[in-house]
């Protein structure tokens, strides 16, 4: 398993959180995924050989937020 937090801009409220963490944490291979609203980070654990740290990314993105 990998661990990695991701710095995100945009979120500001439990709807962001839920965007995010119910989006991400539908991936095949994510084994659990945190928003920490007043750090503005995403701490994702992931299996990379089933998910790619580029789709986390993408999938964060297309919630329309900005991974940094």
């Amino acid at each position: 398993m990998e661990k990695i937090t991701l710095t995100v801009e945009g979120m500001s409220c439990s709807h962001c959180v839920k965007a995010v963490e119910g989006n991400v944490g539908e991936l095949k291979g994510i084994s659990s995924v945190k928003v920490n609203l007043n750090a503005a980070t995403v701490d994702v654990e992931y299996n990379n050989q089933e998910v790619s740290l580029d789709k986390i990314k993408e999938t964060i993105e297309d919630q329309g937020y900005d991974v940094k």
